[in-house]
């Protein structure tokens, strides 16, 4: 079973990333690759290039994004949205989702956490 990766949009904690990559997730953040400031459908169009499930406390707009690209039958690895939480909740809950779900089963899906 392939791992999932990560993209993780900048409204979300710093320092997710680091501590996912400490857990054994490929996750990057958007500091990391100098994507600050980019729009949503930027970002999702970077995650796309590079193969990564995007993970967003941005719901409204990567919901809109994520069905677009469900009616235009195009590709992506994942869109997972969640509300805003603290860290270590949010940590806990996206663990527990990428230790029972493999990179295909993430594949065209948007996940609510």
């Amino acid at each position: 079973m392939e791992k999932p990766k990560l993209f993780i949009d900048e409204d979300v904690h710093d320092k997710l990333a680091d501590v996912l990559c400490s857990c054994g997730v490929d996750a990057i953040n958007t500091r990391e690759v100098n994507r600050k400031g980019l729009s949503d459908k930027e970002q999702l169009r970077y995650a796309i290039s590079q193969k990564r499930a995007i993970f967003s406390f941005n719901m409204v707009d990567y919901e809109k994004l994520a069905v677009r690209l469900f009616n235009e039958n195009k590709t992506h690895f994942g869109v997972i949205v969640s509300p805003q939480r603290g860290f270590r909740e949010t940590l806990n809950k996206l663990l527990g989702l990428l230790r029972e779900t493999s990179a295909d089963e993430l594949k065209n899906q948007l996940i609510y956490l």
